[in-house]
């Protein structure tokens, strides 16, 4: 089974001829739906057994008013095991529905007004969270930015930033030149639950690339959050058209179960 979620960035980038009284503005339009298949716990038409297990005792609805909380004593196996066909997870409060979720943190940012003598930079993160899954990845899934039928030349293969050369492109990089932007992946809470990747044609500091359908992240297996910073950078040279140049970035996720 496969179950994708949604991010979708439209970037708003303007020319060098146009006046300097207005910007360019980059506004990130968030579009996630998370995808969740539902698992019944075992049941007949009389009784239902809640996540059979043997141990102390546990509980996995402890309720008042106010809270609620899942309880559990004497547990003996806690954790996930797996092979090349199945996988499990042990202890008495697991959960049976495996699920992708995709979230986005920072939503506005502002580009200005380009120019031929330097690089704009920006930064959009998102992170990726799967549970009894077999991997994620995730892809670029729209053209480069437009200005009518007006294509900003995108860098088809990891390419440094040059000034006054148009050029389109993105990492997942901890990057120092143009200038110190971006962030490398990171794992939440830690390396021992998440295991994210970026794929490696996007994971060099300051080589910058985009091709609409390349995976630009992936795991493969089960994981906890991995924090993922996308780096853009814009550059135009003599021969871009000034105007502006509307850029609707979607990435779509995809678990695999």
């Amino acid at each position: 089974m496969i179950f994708t979620a949604f991010y979708s960035t439209i970037i708003v980038v303007m020319s060098w001829k146009q006046t300097a009284k207005k910007s360019g503005q980059i506004l990130l339009i968030l579009l996630l739906t998370p995808s969740v298949v539902h698992a019944a716990q075992s049941s007949s038409s009389n009784y239902q057994v809640n996540e059979v297990f043997f141990g102390s005792g546990g509980e996995l609805n402890a309720c008042s008013s106010n809270y609620c909380s899942k309880q559990s004593a004497g547990e003996t196996v806690v954790g996930g095991s797996s092979s090349a066909n199945y996988q499990a997870r042990g202890g008495f409060n697991t959960n049976r529905d495996p699920y992708i979720e995709f979230t986005v943190s920072n939503t506005n940012l502002n580009l200005g007004v380009l120019s031929k003598t330097s690089t704009a930079t920006a930064n959009a993160t998102f992170s990726v969270k799967t549970y009894l899954a077999y991997g994620y990845s995730v892809v670029n899934s729209s053209d480069p930015p437009t200005y009518g039928s007006y294509i900003m030349k995108n860098l088809t293969i990891p390419t440094a930033s040059t000034v006054g050369t148009e050029q389109f492109g993105i990492n997942l990089a901890a990057n120092t030149i143009p200038t110190t932007f971006g962030a490398n992946a990171t794992q939440n809470p830690s390396n021992t639950f998440s295991f994210g990747q970026v794929a490696a044609s996007y994971s060099s500091p300051n080589y910058f690339l985009y091709n609409k359908g390349d995976t630009i992240a992936y795991s493969t297996s089960s994981s906890g959050f991995t924090d993922y910073t996308l780096s853009y950078i814009f550059n135009i040279g003599p021969g871009t058209p000034g105007g502006f140049f509307n850029f609707s970035h979607v990435i779509v996720a995809t678990g695999t179960y």
